[in-house]
């Protein structure tokens, strides 16, 4: 896409963002400034095929225990709270805050695009758009002011983005990934369907008119393969309604933007799909991690694409080596598969675009989300000296910045990109 293309594109969307009644109805105009589905391949405004090269920027608005290091406090919800018994809820709040502030910033949006990459996955939570506790907050959540940062800053690095809810109402995984209680009670409970449709419905009407992103990714990894085939099946026999459910809202505010939608079992079973066209915008997401490099290990997804003669996009990728992700990126390519490979920024792990050093002291942190902390008495005996604790805190902080991160460059070159 040429830059002046871009422009035009965007300037655009703008004249429709600021029009007198946004949820009014769209004139044909601006569907012509928002990509299209051709059979399997995508279609950027000026007619040409685009495919997805880009990047996840995990962490950053979902955290994951493994991160920081953690292996017990491997949800958002474990990490805070060993936070705050660690060093108290006001530190914690404090440093969340900070965190937010600078894990990703312009300056990274910039790099991502420099090396060439088109596109961005954001990961979020679904609480940073309610009024529950979540990252420092309890009510007054800045999803949408997170979000619409990001969104600024894509636009001036003219990179598109591709909105993930990574953790939904009620957990839609029933594993850490999605911040659960160890179940997928979306897939049962109605109240939590009914948040889950609100929450894309406002987003979808908030950015109905923003061509610079892509697509809405409705869950992340539905439904792990840990549960008992009886109860797997009742689950996966629930997913394809409740994408209908939230697809049916957003078309109420926004008939713009793609939705892609996952497979059960880590995004990877698409057998549970019945009405694959139910929308004339729709694509699928597939996830696929440490396995071999061969044509029959990307093959399920490419029969199911051709099937549907809809796009497949790999959501997430990576965490290998860089000779397997150089030639993980070369099958993908051939088989017209997109890409944004998982994550972008890591502490302590080559296995990512840019590197973050692992604070001093760090190990005391880890050590304190290890032990054992059932009573009120193991907290006391288990916490770190407080001075050291909130140093390594604000290391983090620090080391987490773009001016303080590294690049990996092989791991950056053998995605085909120039780090």
């Amino acid at each position: 896409m040429t830059k002046n293309l871009f422009a035009c594109l965007l300037m655009a969307g703008t004249l429709l963002l600021f029009a007198c009644n946004p949820a009014a109805k769209q004139e044909p105009e601006a569907q012509s400034t928002f990509m299209k589905i051709d059979g399997p391949n995508l279609i950027a405004p000026n007619g040409e095929k685009f495919f997805i090269q880009g990047t996840n920027l995990g962490n950053w608005l979902n955290p994951e225990g493994y991160m920081f290091g953690f292996k017990k406090a491997s949800s958002a919800r474990l990490i805070d709270q060993a936070f705050r018994e660690m060093v108290g809820p006001d530190f914690t709040n404090q440093f969340w805050k900070q965190f937010k502030d600078n894990y990703i910033t312009r300056e990274d949006i910039r790099y991502i695009r420099e090396t060439g990459m088109n596109t961005i996955r954001i990961p979020f939570h679904y609480k940073l758009f309610t009024d529950e506790d979540y990252m420092g907050l309890s009510a007054n959540q800045d999803g949408f002011q997170r979000l619409d940062s990001l969104v600024s800053w894509c636009r001036e690095s003219e990179i598109y983005l591709i909105l993930d809810m990574h953790d939904a109402p009620g957990g839609q995984t029933g594993d850490n990934i999605d911040d659960s209680y160890g179940y997928p009670w979306l897939m049962t409970s109605e109240e939590s369907q009914n948040l889950f449709v609100s929450i894309w419905k406002k987003i979808a009407e908030h950015y109905q008119n923003e061509p610079v992103i892509l697509g809405y990714d409705l869950l992340n990894e539905p439904i792990a393969t840990y549960f008992v085939d009886e109860d797997r099946a009742k689950l996966n026999a629930a997913l394809e309604p409740v994408y209908k459910k939230a697809v049916a809202a957003i078309r109420e505010v926004d008939k713009n933007h793609i939705v892609m939608l996952g497979g059960a079992q880590w995004n990877s079973n698409f057998k549970v799909f019945t009405d694959s066209k139910f929308d004339d915008k729709l694509m699928y997401t597939c996830h696929r991690y440490w396995c071999d490099t061969l044509q029959a290990n990307i093959e399920d997804f490419v029969h199911f694409r051709d099937s549907v003669n809809l796009p497949m996009f790999m959501g997430e990728t990576g965490e290998n080596t860089d000779e397997w992700i150089g030639a993980w990126t070369r099958l993908m390519n051939r088989n017209n598969i997109g890409w944004t490979y998982w994550p972008y920024k890591r502490m302590g792990n080559p296995s990512s675009m840019r590197n973050i050093a692992k604070p001093e002291n760090w190990d005391k942190i880890i050590e304190f989300t290890e032990a054992s902390r059932n009573g009120f008495d193991e907290i006391r005996k288990a916490r770190p000296d407080q001075e050291l604790a909130k140093k390594a805190m604000f290391e983090l902080i620090e080391n987490c910045k773009y001016t303080n991160s590294n690049v990996n460059e092989n791991y950056v070159k053998a995605m085909g990109m120039k780090p």
